[in-house]
């Protein structure tokens, strides 16, 4: 999952079309839509002071990937898969976790298949403003990350082209082990994050 610079002179729109027109041309094939939402929960303030511990962030997650399930997020901390109905058990955990509702952020695009690749190109939106541009490759055939990384970068070179990102943080811990839907949800997670804090910043271009 990456995230992909707005271009130069044009609006996030206009970028995602062309790089789903890169796609086009190379004969990958639409296979409906997707959608990434996260939503942030802090620490309420009644269990900080009573405890004296400090604040934590919590993401809950939902990809329209895995339809049934609900992914808890802590950064650099576990991840937690439930069923759908985590999201009603949230409410009555609002003693101790507050929705940070104003921070709701989410990735929706077009799926594309490409041989044995799936391609998710986003448009990173949080309330009515779009904020950045996301793609997530998949190579389908293989579940060990490292034995196709360097496939999957050669494969993005021909539509990002010095877009093309560095190999994830996920994949040194993950080395030899089977890469799993949580992993992705983490490079989710991060990129979300790292939009919200650029932000803060006002961003030339962006619209």
């Amino acid at each position: 999952v990456a995230q992909v610079p707005v271009a130069e002179g044009k609006s996030v729109q206009q970028t995602v079309e062309l790089l789903t027109r890169k796609l086009e041309l190379l004969g990958a094939e639409k296979q409906g839509t997707f959608c990434v939402d996260c939503e942030t929960y802090h620490t309420a303030a009644s269990t900080i002071s009573s405890q004296g511990q400090t604040g934590k962030l919590m993401y809950v997650m939902h990809n329209s990937e895995y339809p049934l399930s609900c992914f808890a997020l802590f950064e650099n901390g576990p991840c937690l898969i439930a069923d759908a109905n985590f999201d009603i058990l949230m409410v009555k955990l609002k003693g101790f976790f507050q929705n940070a509702k104003a921070n709701k952020i989410e990735s929706r695009g077009t799926r594309y298949q490409y041989c044995d690749f799936l391609v998710k190109v986003g448009t990173v939106t949080m309330g009515p403003s779009a904020r950045g541009i996301s793609v997530e490759v998949e190579y389908c055939p293989c579940v060990i990350a490292n034995d196709c990384w360097n496939l999957l970068m050669e494969f993005m070179q021909s539509f990002m082209g010095s877009h093309t990102p560095g190999i994830p943080s996920v994949f040194s811990t993950k080395h030899d082990s089977i890469y799993s839907p949580a992993d992705t949800m983490g490079q989710y997670m991060e990129l979300f994050n790292k939009i919200r804090k650029q932000q803060q910043v006002p961003v030339a271009g962006m619209r």
